[in-house]
């Protein structure tokens, strides 16, 4: 039975996918890596950024050096704070209704590469900004995805807030995805996985159990049904 929902955060919960890539790019721009939006949504978008970027320094220089990858990563979160103090991004339609019946029958958690600070600001204000047990983000798990580490760890971490006696099982998850690298990372964590066809086209999410061009509309039991 669904006993937790694990949303994913940007191109899931927050419409702010454009201005996270461009401010990525720009950051790797300023320490010479080249990146091109198609090439972002076509071989990295779910990624880990800081994934992403030790391939692209892997490519250029022959090895990853962790200083520039932080650098990397430090500008681009202070690239992106500027842009959302004037800009606070939007949530899709349909993710508020979602979260408030879905809480009504599931524990709901956040597990995104993104960094808390920045799931945080997106949040604030929001209707649902108290509707999560949990988050976890890029701070506190060191493998990005599609690695099922963070995954994983929302659900142990879940686990350590519940009784002994009612711990949650994998099979019991669903995931809620926008990518294929976050669609596989949920099923190698032995989760079920609703793909969402805001970033990427459906016929790309194939990989996972069931998928919907958004949250708009959902109905968290018919998805139930559709899914176990």
């Amino acid at each position: 039975m669904l006993r937790v929902i694990i949303f994913d955060f940007n191109g899931v919960i927050a419409d702010d996918e454009t201005p996270h890539v461009h401010c990525f790019c720009q950051a790797l721009d300023e320490f010479g890596l080249s990146l091109s939006k198609e090439d972002y949504y076509g071989r990295y978008l779910g990624m880990d950024e800081r994934i992403c970027t030790a391939l692209l320094l892997a490519a250029r220089d022959g090895y990853s050096d962790e200083s520039v990858m932080r650098q990397v990563q430090e500008r681009k979160a202070e690239l992106f704070r500027l842009h959302t103090a004037a800009h606070q991004p939007a949530l899709f339609p349909g993710v508020v209704e979602f979260v408030k019946a879905a809480k009504r029958q599931a524990r709901l958690a956040i597990a995104s590469g993104g960094r808390r600070e920045q799931i945080d600001r997106a949040l604030d204000q929001t209707p649902i900004q108290h509707d999560f047990e949990l988050t976890v983000s890029a701070e506190d798990c060191s493998t990005g995805k599609p690695d099922p580490s963070i995954y994983r760890m929302t659900l142990t971490r879940l686990n350590g807030l519940a009784s002994p006696l009612s711990l949650l099982q994998p099979n019991e998850c669903l995931v809620i995805e926008d990518s294929k690298a976050g669609i596989r990372a949920a099923r190698a964590a032995g989760m079920f996985v609703l793909g969402l066809a805001t970033t990427y086209s459906a016929d790309h999410l194939h990989e996972a159990d069931l998928v919907l061009p958004s949250l708009a509309g959902a109905d968290p039991e018919d998805l139930l049904v559709r899914i176990w």
